[in-house]
């Protein structure tokens, strides 16, 4: 597939497409950022591009080899990751994958490797990888992929270039939903609770997700602070576990995000099917009120994040959602 296909990091394709121009590509990096924002399909697509017969700086997509590596089937690309039945990837197969990289390519100008996640490589593996990093034989061109770099010995980190990928944003999520051939409607239900993440989008509950929005909708609408049991019992009914509170962040965020939109006079919303209550989010208060809630939604993501306690972190919450209508 083409760099064209991959939504939300330009910069990064820039980078990566300038470096193909000007034959200056890195023997090893290390792609970092959160499963299904792109990494992976970045790291085939560079690979693509370097054995591609067509074009300097791209994938054509149609040329033989551009095909087999849609296809996966090309033979001088090998994937590593943890065998089905263990956790961690082995020395025994960076041992196998140092022995492959050695032979002479089949088909391209060189062998290429991914290696996801890399962080599950065990300390003896990583450490056997340290000479293949700083001198890939023949060549060879080493994508390492994972969430957390932080978690990967200095000693792999400083071999590689390294390249941070952030999440997509709710509207590209929505983009590549579509494309995928998911219905608008739903896909503009799990959208904006993917976290910036395909892969979490597409596993997304569609149903249950619709019944926890509209309760939280509800929830949200109710909230005065003439009325302090609104407060509390929005907290209790809809906090929950860590993951769920936060899921539920990332919903008032979305919520939030689309009413500053329509406050500032763009009718564009990621929320497209909840779009009355959405407007009846920002007349309620002015856009600079509807913006401090936002930040303090984000202040609060990050605090439970940080492992506040989730029913009293959305207690304090929705006090000041519920304070007033500046």
């Amino acid at each position: 597939m083409p760099f064209a296909d991959i939504l939300g990091h330009d910069r990064i394709i820039e980078v990566l497409r300038r470096s193909l121009r000007s034959g200056k590509t890195a023997h090893s990096y290390l792609f970092e950022g959160i499963p299904g924002c792109g990494r992976r399909k970045t790291a085939l697509t560079l690979i693509q591009a370097l054995f591609c017969t067509a074009l300097a700086d791209d994938a054509c997509g149609v040329c033989p080899s551009c095909r087999k590596i849609d296809a996966g089937n090309h033979p001088d690309i090998h994937l590593v990751a943890p065998l089905p039945d263990k956790r961690d990837i082995s020395i025994e197969q960076l041992r196998d994958l140092q022995h492959e990289l050695a032979l002479r390519p089949y088909e391209a100008p060189r062998k290429a490797c991914i290696i996801d996640p890399a962080e599950r490589m065990s300390v003896s593996a990583a450490n056997s990888l340290l000479k293949t990093l700083e001198e890939p034989p023949g060549d060879a061109l080493i994508i390492l992929l994972t969430e957390n770099a932080g978690m990967l010995l200095s000693t792999v980190r400083s071999r590689c270039q390294l390249i941070r990928f952030a999440p997509l944003s709710p509207e590209h999520v929505l983009t590549l939903l579509e494309r995928n051939g998911m219905e608008p409607e739903a896909a503009a239900l799990v959208a904006p609770m993917s976290g910036g993440s395909l892969k979490r989008a597409l596993e997304l509950d569609n149903e249950a997700l619709a019944v926890r929005r509209e309760a939280v909708l509800s929830r949200v609408g109710q909230l005065n602070i003439n009325r302090i049991a609104t407060v509390f019992d929005a907290a209790e009914e809809l906090s929950g576990n860590r993951d769920a509170t936060l899921e539920l962040l990332d919903m008032l965020l979305s919520f939030y995000r689309d009413a500053v939109h329509l406050g500032a006079g763009s009718g564009e919303i990621v929320n497209r099917s909840a779009r009355a209550a959405i407007e009846s989010i920002a007349t309620r208060r002015s856009l600079p009120r509807n913006l401090e809630l936002l930040e303090h939604i984000y202040e609060t993501r990050r605090s439970v994040q940080r492992n506040a306690n989730p029913k009293l972190a959305l207690d304090q919450l929705f006090m000041t959602m519920a304070d007033g209508g500046r």
